[in-house]
């Protein structure tokens, strides 16, 4: 078996989600941040609130951080690493329009010289103070002929893994996987590889695992908010059954719901609308209808009603 990666989601994977679903459902072995960025020059509060440790107990947390240059990761790594973190992802894979027009993401991949400079600080930074770095990316934002171009100076980079999403930054996440253009960069990499992109069953997981054994992970995101079972399924060789996986994600709404109505101070709406978010990805699990109902509850009774229903 693999070791699975949780994928980072923003609004979804926060903190207090990773310690719940490691404790509810288990069976990933590191958890990323959602990225931390530079804004207006600053590192944003609520990205550093998301790496302190105390926020992420129980958890093997690794902090992604993203950057359109050199300058701007040195910013961002001094910071981590003053704040006691060893490893560091590097996000350059976001498709979004708002981070690739800024040349963030997958943005970067088309300019060698800005990935050239993060990942000379990168391997500077791991010789001089033994920080570990991986990277995050995409074939390509435009061409998968852009991550093979990329290949010297990743191969020349000692980095802990890098993790493939073999789709490029134009098509966001539609279209199919280009298997033929990852098999050739996996063939041809001199780094570890991580696997992500379309991991939604033990099935998918069990088979991505056959089919490129010198994988050394698996990265999952919306597979595991539609099932949260799903890395310990595939971990442990023991399916659940659906009602049993719905009493998992019960169990982690259960808490969430704790934590977040005394972490919340906007008062009931802000707080339904938190936790309307843990559903978007349940109708798998709960069908359309009773999914539906939480969603569009406009009311905290209303919510707490349709919660309570969803499983009848």
């Amino acid at each position: 078996m693999l070791p699975i990666h949780f994928a980072p989601l923003q609004g979804y994977t926060e903190a207090p989600y990773r310690r719940i679903h490691q404790a509810v459902c288990g069976g990933v072995d590191t958890y990323y941040t959602p990225f931390i960025r530079l804004e207006h020059g600053q590192i944003r509060k609520k990205d550093l609130r998301e790496a302190l440790p105390e926020q992420n107990v129980g958890v093997h947390i690794v902090p992604q951080v993203i950057a359109g240059d050199g300058a701007e990761f040195a910013v961002l790594a001094d910071k981590l690493i003053e704040l006691g973190h060893q490893e560091i992802d590097i996000n350059m894979g976001c498709p979004f329009p708002l981070q690739t027009r800024l040349g963030r993401g997958s943005g970067i991949l088309p300019h060698l010289d800005k990935v050239t400079g993060i990942l000379q600080q990168a391997t500077r930074l791991h010789n001089e103070k033994g920080v570990s770095f991986s990277v995050k990316m995409r074939l390509g934002q435009e061409s998968p002929e852009e991550c093979m171009s990329l290949l010297p100076i990743l191969n020349d980079t000692p980095l802990k893994h890098i993790t493939l999403h073999p789709r490029v930054g134009r098509s966001q996440y539609k279209g199919e996987l280009d298997m033929d253009s990852f098999g050739a960069f996996y063939n041809e990499s001199s780094n570890p590889i991580v696997f992500n992109g379309m991991l939604l069953s033990v099935e998918d997981l069990q088979r991505m695992e056959s089919s490129f054994p010198k994988l050394v992970g698996l990265m999952v995101g919306r597979g595991l908010l539609a099932r949260p079972t799903l890395a310990q399924e595939y971990i442990s060789g023991q399916s659940l059954s659906d009602e049993e996986a719905r009493r998992k994600v019960l169990e982690m709404h259960r808490q969430l719901m704790a934590h977040y109505s005394e972490a919340i101070e906007g008062g009931e709406g802000q707080l339904v609308q938190k936790m309307q978010s843990f559903w978007e990805y349940q109708e798998p699990l709960f069908g359309h209808k009773a999914v539906k109902k939480v969603l569009k509850s406009g009311s905290l009774r209303n919510y707490r009603e349709a919660v309570a229903n969803i499983n009848k």
